[in-house]
């Protein structure tokens, strides 16, 4: 019981400290267009661009790509452009094998 109490506080503070800045920000800092981040997150090019545009996309969506971005070691401050964690590449689990992936747009 715990431990999905912990998991739910973790994806709460991830979806509060991942923007659409964030993403594109971390976009341009790997050198991804929008094509290649739907690829590695395996989210809509469709979803990423509403999420780049602010608007509505589904909690999980956000998740997998604000985890996609985290499992190349960036890590996501508000108000602050993302940086480069110390020892952090590779932390976060693939959202593939998330139960809810299937969610993803």
């Amino acid at each position: 019981m715990a431990s999905q109490a912990m998991k739910i506080t973790l994806e709460r503070i991830a979806l509060f400290q991942f923007t659409p800045a964030h993403c594109a920000q971390a976009r341009a800092m790997l050198g991804w267009s929008v094509e290649e981040l739907s690829r590695e997150s395996q989210v809509s090019v469709d979803a990423i661009q509403r999420f780049e545009a602010r608007q509505e996309v589904l909690d999980v969506t956000r998740l997998a790509l604000a985890y996609r971005f985290e499992s190349e070691g960036l890590v996501f401050f508000p108000g602050f452009a993302p940086g480069r964690g110390m020892n952090v590449k590779g932390s976060t689990p693939n959202p593939v094998g998330r139960a809810d992936f299937a969610m993803v747009e």
